[in-house]
């Protein structure tokens, strides 16, 4: 995932330093919960399957360039129910870097820009799930209407910050915003996806109860809370 390098430059990449900054620490916040809950091999695995996940999701699934960006199927709500927050954060930061490391370098120079607009609507429906799901539900027993709502939140806040980068970049000019908006569009399409592809890991990991206790699953994966 990236916004065209150039998008944003110069003094104003000073804002992305502080976002990014801000995204990190509670990133960092999220991963030391997850280790003193379920130790540090467990946060290790759960971030390593979480960095593998997205470099397929980046690099292998269909991606395509659409105006200021382009458009993955970065099933942010599916590494966070399966893994947790902290390893998914983990995860998202760690694969924006292998893409930018060896397959897109002139993506390192957007890589605040990138992670701020992938980790902060993470963080966001990591909140919004404990107000739409019961603290008696694990999350393999979650229904169609709560995934379509934490991946419509996920999916409309990456569009949110893409769109934030190209005004504050480039400004109000009518190709700029025509750039945005076919983005905007083209991205939203992974909603008729995402939550599919949320129930149907979900699903199998149902199938898959003696992930329960490993350490490489997220605990709330099969328990309540």
């Amino acid at each position: 995932m990236h916004i065209e390098p150039g998008v944003v430059s110069g003094a104003k990449m000073a804002l992305s330093y502080a976002t990014f900054a801000g995204a990190a620490g509670y990133g960092a916040k999220m991963a030391w919960e997850a280790l003193v809950q379920k130790g540090a091999l467990s946060l290790v695995a759960r971030s390593l399957i979480a960095t593998i996940a997205v470099f397929i999701f980046f690099e292998v699934l269909p991606h395509f360039a659409v105006g200021v960006s382009e458009v993955h199927f970065i099933l942010g709500t599916t590494i966070l129910l399966i893994l947790g927050t902290g390893p998914a954060a983990i995860g998202l930061a760690l694969g924006l870097l292998i893409q930018g490391l060896f397959f897109a370098p002139t993506d390192l120079g957007m890589i605040t820009v990138n992670a701020t607009t992938l980790l902060v609507p993470l963080f966001a429906i990591h909140h919004m799930a404990k107000k739409i799901i019961a603290p008696n539900t694990a999350y393999v027993d979650l229904s169609y209407g709560q995934a379509l709502k934490l991946s419509g939140a996920y999916q409309g806040g990456v569009v949110a910050w893409v769109a934030f980068w190209a005004i504050y970049g480039q400004g109000f000019g009518a190709e700029n915003l025509a750039a945005v908006a076919s983005f905007g569009a083209a991205y939203m399409l992974v909603l008729l996806i995402e939550p599919v592809a949320d129930l149907a890991v979900l699903a199998a990991a149902k199938r898959m109860k003696g992930l329960d206790g490993t350490g490489f699953v997220t605990p709330r994966l099969y328990n309540a809370a």
